[in-house]
Formats: structure tokens, C-alpha cells, sequence
């Protein structure tokens, strides 16, 4: 059975609740897509009774699998070449200087999926600055794609989805299937749950925020709620980078934009 108004009113309502995710009427064949594996987990004949099931005495494990379910985890390695042609020959270097030979760079993918970005920024850190350390936060909504980014392992299709082949050779081994990344990389990186819809939890000043791709699903006071809690966290002189399609124009203009040679990033404009 399709997914009714009633069903998809309660999935859209969920969803914006917990994760502030827009759900508009269209995507219904979004929800039902998204939703058909967690409905032949529980057994039910469809998606619409599934969603029933779940309004009239589902669980709290029930309802956070939907909001996960519905969360758009699409990643990979060195994602938007513009973006870390940046952060190689701009960003970063500027940052490294700027903080000295002892402090570390700190560094919070927001949004992290399976943790291609922030691996990706812990490899450049690497390349560009040997022995430097680089303190990553990486955060997700998903607990699940929290654990398999943790575990640092990684498909074949994954790690042919724009991972050079020098940093393949250097960093990873064959594991089975699949290639493990190597512990001392792992090491640079944190993983923690976070809904960016919520307050923050306690997170020291960054350097760098990689916030790509988020904003888009937020309704607009939600967006300004989100940058103005993240102007808090960025370190002086620290910078902010969003997805290509987003800005913080119109939204907060605290934020100055700035033009880089292939890209545009932000910082917290000088009182």
C-alpha cells in the first residue's frame, strides 16, 4: 500500500521535530524508499503499515530508526575538488602558521556520514604539514554511519570513489573485502553523535568547520540558529566552509564571505 497523507504527515512532523529536516509533499517516494528496509525488518506487509505501527505504539528506537533513515548520508573522498584545493593551498597553510608549531589545528566535520571528509582533511594534514597534529571532530546525526566510520574500514566501491591511489598505498591495507584504513590515522579523529538541530554539547574552539551540504534541509530559522550557534565555536580567525549551493548571505550576516582562488568560504566578520 502507497504511503498516505496521514502516514507521510507523520514521518514529515517526526522528522522536522527530531532533525529539523523538510520534508514537502512530493517525497513521498522518498520516505517510502528510505523506509522499505526498516518495514521488511519489522514485518510489516508495507511502508504504510509500518508507519502506523510505529504512530500508534512504536518504540523510541523505532522512531530514531526513521529519522536515520531519512538523513542523507552521501559521501566521498576529497569531495569538491575546489574545496580542498582550498583547504591544501590556502586554509590550512594559513592556519598552521597562524597557530604556531605547538597548538593543533582543530578541525569539526559536521555532518560526517561514513568519515570520508574528515579522513580526507586528516591525509591532506599529513601531506602538507608531516608531524603536525591535527585534532578532527567528526559528527553525525546517525549513530550507524558514526560505527562504520569508527571501524575505518571501507568497500572497494567506497574507496574508488575519489580516494587518490598514493594515499590508498600509504594508509590503507587490504582487510578481506575491504580496506582498512590504519590506526594512526584513525587516531586524529573523534566521532560523536550530534544533531546540529540541538544545542551544542561543550566543543572547543575550532579552527575549521566543514559544514557541507547541511544546510539545505534546514527551514530558514532553523539555518540561522545553526550558524549562529557555529560563529561560537570558530576559534578567531578560524573559518567556515558550507556546501556549494549554500551561503550564509541573507541568513547571517555576521559571516563575511570570502572569494578563494576555487571556492568561497567564511569567517566571522571583526567587530
Amino acid at each position: 500500500m502507497s504511503l498516505g497523507v496521514q502516514e507521510f504527515g507523520f514521518v514529515a512532523d517526526l522528522v522536522r521535530r527530531e532533525a529539523a529536516i523538510v520534508l514537502t509533499t512530493g517525497k513521498e517516494y522518498l520516505v517510502e524508499t528510505r523506509l522499505a528496509p526498516l518495514a521488511r525488518a519489522a514485518g510489516a506487509p508495507g511502508v504504510a503499515d509500518f508507519v502506523r505501527g510505529v504512530q500508534a505504539s512504536g518504540t523510541a528506537r523505532q522512531r530514531r530508526a526513521i529519522v536515520e533513515a531519512l538523513t542523507t548520508n552521501e559521501t566521498s573522498w576529497f569531495r569538491d575538488a575546489g574545496v580542498f584545493e582550498a583547504l591544501r593551498t590556502e586554509i590550512l597553510p594559513g592556519l598552521l602558521e597562524s597557530r604556531g608549531p605547538v597548538r593543533p589545528v582543530r578541525v569539526w566535520s559536521a555532518a560526517a556520514s561514513t568519515g570520508q571528509e574528515a579522513y580526507s582533511v586528516a591525509m591532506l594534514m599529513g601531506e602538507i604539514a608531516p608531524g603536525r597534529r591535527a585534532d578532527i571532530l567528526a559528527t553525525d546525526i546517525s549513530q550507524e554511519v558514526l560505527d562504520q566510520a569508527r571501524s575505518g574500514r571501507y568497500s572497494q566501491f567506497a574507496v574508488n570513489r575519489g580516494l587518490p591511489a598514493r594515499f590508498l598505498a600509504q594508509h590503507f591495507r587490504r582487510c578481506g573485502l575491504e580496506w582498512e584504513l590504519d590506526a594512526e590515522l584513525r587516531r586524529c579523529v573523534t566521532f560523536k553523535l550530534l544533531n546540529l538541530a540541538q544545542p551544542f554539547p561543550a566543543i572547543p574552539p575550532m579552527d575549521l568547520v566543514l559544514m557541507r551540504n547541511v544546510l539545505i534541509y534546514f527551514d530558514p530559522a532553523t539555518k540561522r540558529d545553526v550558524l549562529r550557534r557555529v560563529r561560537r565555536v570558530l576559534a578567531p580567525g578560524g573559518w567556515l566552509v558550507l556546501g556549494t549551493a549554500e551561503t550564509t548571505s541573507g541568513i547571517d550576516d555576521e559571516f563575511e564571505i570570502v572569494r578563494l582562488q576555487r571556492t568561497t568560504a567564511y569567517r566571522v566578520r571583526a567587530n
